[in-house]
C-alpha cells in the first residue's frame, strides 16, 4: 500500500529513547489482550496535543495523542503516535505497540488499532517501521525482517520508559504483513506478555501456492 506520508526524519520530540533499553515486557491486541492483561475501560486527561490531526480516521474524544520518536538498536530513528486514555495519567496502565500492515504508515490502520485500544484503557504506540513513512532508514520503502523485528522491540523499550505504563503488562499487535514480525519479536523478547497477529491469511502458504502455480499452471490454490 503506497501512501504520501514519506518523510525521512522523525519529528523532534522530547520523548526520545536512547540506549538504556530492554528492561521491559510485552502485551497485546484487541479483546483477547484486554482480558488477559486486565485492562479497564476508562476515561479522562493527559496533555492534549494541539497539532493538526493528520490521520485517515476521526480523532477520539476519549484519548490523548502526541507524536513521539525513539531509536532502535540499529541507530534508525522511528516516528510514532502515542495514544493514552484521558484522565488516567496518574495510573500504571497496560500498553501495546502496534505495527503494520506491510507498506502502510501509522496514520492508517495501525493508528486506528492504537486509538481504539487506548479507548479501552491501554497506552498504545503506533509507529512507522524503519524505511517507511516518517521514520528513518535508507533506501526507502523496503522491508528488512531483522531490522523490522527490532523495531517492535524498540517500541517495547519506549513504552516501558513511560511513567504511566506498567512494565509487567506490555504487548504487541502486528497487523497484516506485520503479524509475522510481531511473532518474531515476541519469540526473542520475553518482556512481551501477549501478542496478537491480526492477519487475513497465511502469507507463507499463499506465496508457496503462487510458486507452485508458476511451476505447474494447473495447480490450484486448494491443491496447495
Amino acid at each position: 500500500m503506497q501512501t504520501h506520508f514519506d518523510k525521512k526524519q522523525a519529528p523532534d520530540n522530547p520523548n526520545v529513547v536512547s540506549e538504556g533499553r530492554r528492561n521491559l515486557l510485552k502485551m497485546t491486541g484487541v479483546s483477547v489482550a484486554a482480558l488477559s492483561l486486565g485492562a479497564l475501560a476508562g476515561a479522562p486527561a493527559l496533555a492534549q496535543s494541539n497539532e493538526e490531526w493528520d490521520k485517515v480516521f476521526p480523532k477520539s474524544d476519549l484519548v490523548d495523542h502526541q507524536k513521539v520518536s525513539f531509536t532502535n538498536r540499529y541507530g534508525i530513528t522511528l516516528a510514532g503516535d502515542l495514544y493514552s486514555p484521558q484522565g488516567r495519567s496518574d495510573e500504571r496502565l497496560p500498553a501495546i505497540a502496534v505495527g503494520g500492515p506491510f507498506g502502510a504508515v501509522k496514520e492508517q490502520s495501525s493508528g486506528l488499532y492504537a486509538q481504539t485500544m487506548a479507548e479501552r484503557g491501554f497506552v498504545t504506540l503506533a509507529f512507522d517501521p524503519s524505511y517507511t513513512g516518517e521514520s528513518g532508514g535508507e533506501p526507502r520503502n523496503i522491508a528488512s525482517p531483522d531490522i523490522n523485528t527490532e523495531d517492535f522491540n524498540a517500541a517495547v523499550d519506549f513504552l516501558g520508559l513511560q511513567p504511566s505504563v506498567d512494565r509487567e503488562r506490555i504487548g504487541i499487535i502486528g497487523v497484516c504483513g506485520w503479524g509475522g514480525m510481531a511473532l518474531n519479536a515476541v519469540a526473542a523478547d520475553k518482556r512481551v506478555k501477549a501478542v496478537v497477529a491480526s492477519t487475513m491469511y497465511d502469507m507463507t502458504r499463499v506465496m508457496s501456492a503462487r510458486l507452485q502455480r508458476q511451476r505447474n499452471p494447473r495447480t490450484t490454490h486448494a491443491d496447495a
